[in-house]
């Protein structure tokens, strides 16, 4: 018989452990689903959310594609760490 204890310790232990697998796919799932965003932004065209996003109409920053696309970049850390492993 265990004690409430640890019961507990290893049902906290399982959950720790779930939370951390859930997090690497979500961490995985970020850069093409910004990718993809970037693209159908890209190919669909420019709507209202990209006036509002493009305030800087003359610069190469502004707009949603290339907020997208630096998005995508900024989480691709999850794959550089799959591909290294």
């Amino acid at each position: 018989m265990t004690s409430p204890v640890g019961a507990s310790a290893g049902a906290g232990r399982d959950g720790v452990v779930a939370a951390r697998r859930l997090a690497r796919w979500l961490g995985l799932a970020a850069t093409p689903t910004f990718a993809m965003m970037a693209l159908l932004t890209a190919v669909l065209g420019e709507g209202p959310a990209d006036m509002l996003c493009g305030a800087a109409h003359g610069s190469l920053l502004g707009g949603m594609v290339p907020m997208y696309l630096l998005m995508s970049a900024f989480h691709s850390a999850a794959w550089l760490r799959l591909i290294s492993e």
